[in-house]
Order: C-alpha cells, then sequence, then structure tokens
C-alpha cells in the first residue's frame, strides 16, 4: 500500500483527480495515436449531439450536469473549431439550439469506433464485464451520496462532537 491509500478518505478527492487525470491523457493519446482531433472535453456534448438531432444549451447543461457559463464556453469552442452549429430555437427566440455540423458529423464517423474500444479497454482494465459494472455501480451510488449530503455541514457537526481518542496526533 502506498502513502495515498494508506490515508485513505483524507484523500479521496486526490486520487479520484490523478486517476481522471491519467484516465483522460491516456485516451487523449489513443485520439492522436488514430490522427484524429478530438479533445476528451469535448466527449459529453458530442455523445449527446450523436443521439439528439439539436439540444438547447439548457438541455446541455442539465444533461451534463455543468453550468449554463460552461456549456455555453464548450459549445463556443466547439463552434469556432467548426464542429457545431447554433441557431436560434423558432420556438424561443432566447433559446440557442447546438446541432454537429456537417464537419462535426464526419469527425462523429471516426469517434465512434474509437468509444467502442474506450469502452472495452476499460472493461478489461477493471477485470472483465461483470468487475467495471460493479466498479461504476458502486461510483454511482458514492456519487449519490455526495449528492444528497452537506460534507462541510457533515464535517462541522462532526468538530462539534466530543473529542475522541487523538493519540496519534
Amino acid at each position: 500500500m502506498n502513502y495515498y491509500q494508506s490515508l485513505g478518505y483524507l484523500v479521496l478527492g486526490s486520487r479520484l483527480k490523478r486517476l481522471s487525470e491519467m484516465f483522460l491523457s491516456e485516451v487523449n493519446k489513443a485520439y492522436r495515436a488514430e490522427g484524429i482531433i478530438f479533445e476528451t472535453t469535448w466527449f459529453p456534448v458530442f455523445y449527446l449531439l450523436s443521439e439528439n438531432k439539436s439540444l438547447s444549451i439548457q438541455e446541455l447543461c442539465e444533461q451534463i450536469e455543468v453550468s449554463h457559463p460552461a456549456a455555453s464556453q464548450l459549445v463556443t469552442n466547439l463552434k469556432s473549431k467548426g464542429l457545431v452549429l447554433t441557431t436560434t430555437s423558432p420556438d424561443d427566440a432566447r433559446k440557442q439550439l447546438v446541432k454537429l455540423s456537417p464537419e462535426g458529423k464526419k469527425l462523429l464517423k471516426k469517434i465512434i469506433p474509437m468509444w467502442e474500444a474506450i469502452r472495452e479497454t476499460m472493461e478489461d482494465v477493471a477485470g472483465g464485464k461483470a468487475a467495471g459494472d460493479a466498479f461504476l455501480e458502486e461510483l454511482t451510488i458514492i456519487e449519490s451520496a455526495f449528492k444528497s449530503v452537506n460534507i462541510a455541514a457533515k464535517i462541522k457537526e462532526k468538530l462539534q462532537e466530543p473529542i475522541k481518542n487523538t493519540s496519534n496526533v
């Protein structure tokens, strides 16, 4: 067990961030190795647009759970690369609809096989489909728990409890 592992929950965020950065870096390398210009940060929008003709920026926000400014920035970036188009909603002039451009659709055809290869590789790395599914289920449970609890408030409550054995401090 390395030092980080020995600290348990005290470094959970750091470990998850390191794991995420490692994963995203490897996936970006795989895209580059195949000559595909695609950033992992684009994935949520691209995937949603591959399943929907168009979506409003608000719908993107809700689906990928980011703020409106973050979604707008991502759409602006993709638009500047010529990968998405935006139009005003015919139903509500305040809404911007986002869809893949012809160039975005061409890129999508190249990356769909990559997504399948990524999924299969991650299942292999996780120890097979059953183990990978179990890991993802546990991750979902932890995410839900974190969303349902005010962690900062819980920490404050713990600080108010009677002093526990602190012989290691």
